[in-house]
């Protein structure tokens, strides 16, 4: 029974991409042009710049190394506070016309933060040293952020098209309730995606990072 409900979710999620496709390109164009600038911006920083970010990400790897006990309940509050934010900002821009633009602006600047928390690791550490730093701090969890973040994105973007293309009160209201439910969904999802940030991430990191 639960294999055919996992083939069945499966099933959906790919429906929903293929039916999304152009909406999906664009949205994950403007991720990977905001993860490009992020890295573009780190290689363009001025040596003094890179020094700091130097002691400061080796300062954080000293103190995560020397760190007994994590509260990892207070971590997951604010993960989960920071994602339902996002969650809810990208709902609210989404229900009106002037506010896809924002929408992209937000998928640009976590593309940013996502290429620019990568360079520094690289950078700073080195292509080894950074990449396993990386991999075990950021993957797991954005391996459904940033899924979720683009489907937000795309479900407020055919809000979006449906608005200027029926100007109909009774199907904007529809749309708008499916935007509603589809960003609720989305929102739980981000839970789960908090929970392995906090509870499996930080955990394999504190392994990892003695040996840094």
């Amino acid at each position: 029974m639960n294999k055919n409900k996992s083939l069945k979710l499966i099933t959906a999620i790919r429906g929903h991409v293929l039916n999304n496709s152009k909406e999906y390109a664009i949205v994950a164009l403007i991720f990977i042009i905001g993860i490009f600038l992020g890295v573009l911006f780190v290689n363009n920083m001025q040596e003094a710049s890179k020094t700091d970010l130097n002691s400061y990400l080796n300062n954080f790897i000293n103190k995560f190394k020397n760190l007994e006990d994590i509260n990892n309940m207070n971590l997951l509050k604010q993960s989960i506070v920071q994602n339902i934010l996002l969650a809810v900002a990208i709902w609210f821009f989404g229900t009106t016309v002037i506010g896809i633009p924002i929408v992209w602006g937000i998928v640009l600047y976590r593309g940013f933060c996502f290429g620019y928390a990568i360079s520094i690791c690289v950078c700073v550490l080195g292509f080894t040293k950074g990449l396993i730093f990386v991999l075990t701090s950021l993957l797991l969890q954005n391996i459904i952020f940033i899924p979720v973040l683009l489907a937000l994105a795309v479900s407020g973007f055919k809000l979006y098209k449906s608005i200027i293309k029926n100007k109909e009160k009774e199907n904007i209201k529809l749309e708008v309730l499916r935007h509603t439910i589809f960003s609720l969904i989305m929102s739980i999802t981000l839970i789960f995606s908090s929970i392995i940030e906090v509870f499996i991430s930080n955990n394999i990191l504190k392994i990892i990072i003695k040996y840094f």
